[in-house]
């Protein structure tokens, strides 16, 4: 009868080691990856097209790093980002590295620095 006991015990173990392998495996995409918007060169004119071919998730963060006394960046809707507007209650970042994490779906991001967002300063991304 002990025996079987022991056996039992350790199957057990050898199920939660592998899950915990598993768990530590997987655990960094909790946190999410860093993406750096614009790349080396920041946050800055026509970075409209600096999300093409990239597999953005929800809780990946975005870095905005930019001189805030030329610029911001502002989390807009749909149709601010379509029309370079702000929204009532938009949420406008300032500090010249802004880390913002995304959420799932549509993710909307605008300079509103006069002009910015029409030459360019505005980026769209669907976290999946």
């Amino acid at each position: 009868m002990s025996s079987k006991g022991r056996g039992s015990a350790g199957r057990a173990m050898v199920i939660i080691m592998v899950a915990l392998v598993y768990l530590l495996i997987h655990s960094n995409r909790v946190h999410g990856a860093t993406y750096t918007v614009g790349g080396s060169a920041g946050w800055t004119f026509n970075t409209v097209s600096w999300p093409k071919g990239k597999s953005l998730k929800a809780g990946d963060v975005l870095a905005f790093n930019y001189d805030s006394t030329l610029h911001n960046v502002v989390a807009v809707n749909k149709g601010g980002y379509s029309s370079c507007t702000t929204p009532a209650g938009a949420k406008v970042y300032q500090s010249g590295n802004d880390k913002i994490k995304l959420v799932k779906g549509q993710n909307f991001f605008i300079c509103n620095y006069a002009g910015h967002c029409e030459s360019g300063m505005k980026i769209a991304i669907n976290a999946v």
